[in-house]
């Protein structure tokens, strides 16, 4: 009994001195770097309001890249546009040499979610695109984190190249696909990604493996009402098919997601519809199911053809996988998030989070713990995540790790109009900032160190001893012009 005691107590002296580990001094190098994000805050704060008000949708972000493109270049990072035939693709890079560290910027907006910084439904311009998922400020991060490395570079003397890569279209998941599809990545010692959150803390899960297809059923047109029986029609094609993908459902794994829209039907209820298309998503924890289940639902859509008569052709605009965790990097990012700390929001940013967390409330009846977070949380398992992401496809072929910082209400839904009105206030400017200094230090830490990024490689390569990258994008395959 007293031994067991013995043990009891070591391990909760061991919970107990892990929940209170100080945090670690920063060195030369990274007082250099967050001093440089500090002295830049202005310029960050508007970057992401001129890139919040942009607000472009996927493969459209014109003006939100140009932007990112122009303070590169005018900070003297060499820049390649037009990555991957898509033009508002870039990677910038500076220094010279090894290791190459890469951090990625994304600046896509979600269509329906215009939003002014209010705590009430407001729309800048009805119907009009938003921020919901906070690209604004993810962009905005990558590139203060990216030009403060170059300022610890050229101050210090320090050996190895910082590459910012600009990837397009993450909210329908094709960016960074076809950018690794390109090769883009090959070179990298090690990857780093983060995205706004209402939390502080490393993102140690994993996402979803995810495939997006539109399934075009072509029929024959005639009149609905006067000779139906010339026509084939390629709705019933459509409708016939998501019958089947939803009886399909029930013996789908549990992690396992199906949904759709339907994005042409026809034109008048009197013309039997010639062409129709709806679009789907498969999703699974792992890549292997989702190639499975998609080749279940494309024989679905062969059956509902036969059925009706019609043909039907799929066109896959992307295909992504989950992403690969890495402990290493994990553990120097959490080291960096409590080496720089948290940042403290005010008496009315609080009151702001919580009007925003209000209207919540009243539409669903959530509550909530508190307005919001000011708190470093210790690394843990958080296992797959409900929601998929391109960064996936890169953590197959280099070291990849990532963090979120609270820039949104505390526990506010996804992809919400309270998220762009939050991304767009001083408490996303504050989680931005906070942001750029976490990935500038942890680039740093990695150009320093050579033990940590052969840690981080050798638990990469343990990972994907069994893995085999697979990708149902037909070869040769060209990004979307556009995605809608």
């Amino acid at each position: 009994m007293n031994r067991l005691r013995t043990v009891l107590a070591a391990c909760f002296c061991g919970i107990l001195s892990n929940n209170l580990h100080a945090a670690e001094p920063m060195r030369p190098t990274h007082q250099t770097a967050v001093a440089d994000v500090d002295g830049r805050q202005t310029e960050l704060n508007e970057t992401n309001k001129a890139i919040w008000e942009f607000a472009e949708v996927g493969l459209e972000e014109t003006r939100s890249s140009a932007l990112l493109v122009e303070k590169l270049k005018k900070a003297g990072f060499k820049v390649r546009t037009g990555v991957a035939d898509m033009p508002t693709a870039f990677v910038a890079e500076f220094g010279t040499g090894k290791p190459v560290i890469g951090i990625l910027a994304e600046y896509d907006a979600l269509p329906g979610l215009s939003q002014k910084v209010s705590p009430q439904r407001d729309p800048v311009v009805a119907d009009a695109p938003g921020h919901g998922c906070g690209h604004s400020g993810l962009g905005t991060a990558s590139l203060g984190a990216a030009l403060a490395v170059k300022a610890a570079i050229e101050k210090h003397g320090l050996k190895g190249t910082v590459r910012l890569y600009g990837t397009p279209a993450e909210e329908t998941l094709i960016g960074k696909v076809y950018m690794t599809l390109a090769g883009e990545f090959k070179d990298l010692d090690a990857c780093l990604h983060w995205h706004p959150g209402f939390r502080n803390d490393v993102w140690y899960g994993e996402s979803k493996a995810a495939v997006s297809a539109k399934f075009t059923f072509n029929g024959v047109t005639a009149h609905a009402s006067g000779s139906p029986d010339k026509g084939r029609s390629a709705l019933d094609g459509v409708e016939l098919m998501n019958v089947g993908a939803n009886f399909m459902r029930e013996h789908l794994k549990e992690d396992a997601r199906v949904h759709y829209v339907i994005t042409n039907g026809g034109g008048a209820p009197n013309v039997v519809p010639a062409k129709a298309t709806v679009w789907y998503y498969v999703r699974a924890n792992n890549h292997a199911d989702v190639e499975r289940n998609f080749a279940w639902l494309r024989d679905i859509a062969d059956g509902a053809a036969k059925m009706t008569r019609t043909t039907v052709n799929v066109q896959i605009d992307t295909d992504c996988h989950e992403i690969i965790p890495n402990d290493p990097l994990s553990a120097i990012m959490l080291t960096n998030l409590e080496r720089v700390g948290p940042p403290k929001f005010t008496p009315e940013e609080h009151a702001f989070a919580r009007r925003l967390q209000e209207s919540v409330t009243r539409e669903f009846g959530t509550t909530f713990k508190l307005a919001l977070d000011e708190e470093v949380h210790r690394l843990a398992k958080t296992g797959t995540g409900s929601g998929s992401t391109d960064v996936g496809d890169i953590s197959w072929h280099v070291p990849t790790g990532g963090l979120r910082t609270a820039c949104f209400a505390y526990d506010a839904p996804g992809h919400s109009w309270q998220n762009v009105a939050a991304i767009g206030s001083s408490i996303g400017e504050k989680g931005i900032s906070y942001a750029a200094k976490v990935l500038a230090c942890t680039t740093l830490d990695l150009l320093e160190d050579p033990k940590s990024l052969t840690a981080a490689k050798a638990d990469f390569s343990k990972r994907m001893e069994e893995r085999k990258y697979i990708t149902l994008i037909p070869e040769g395959q060209k990004a979307p012009k556009s995605i809608r």
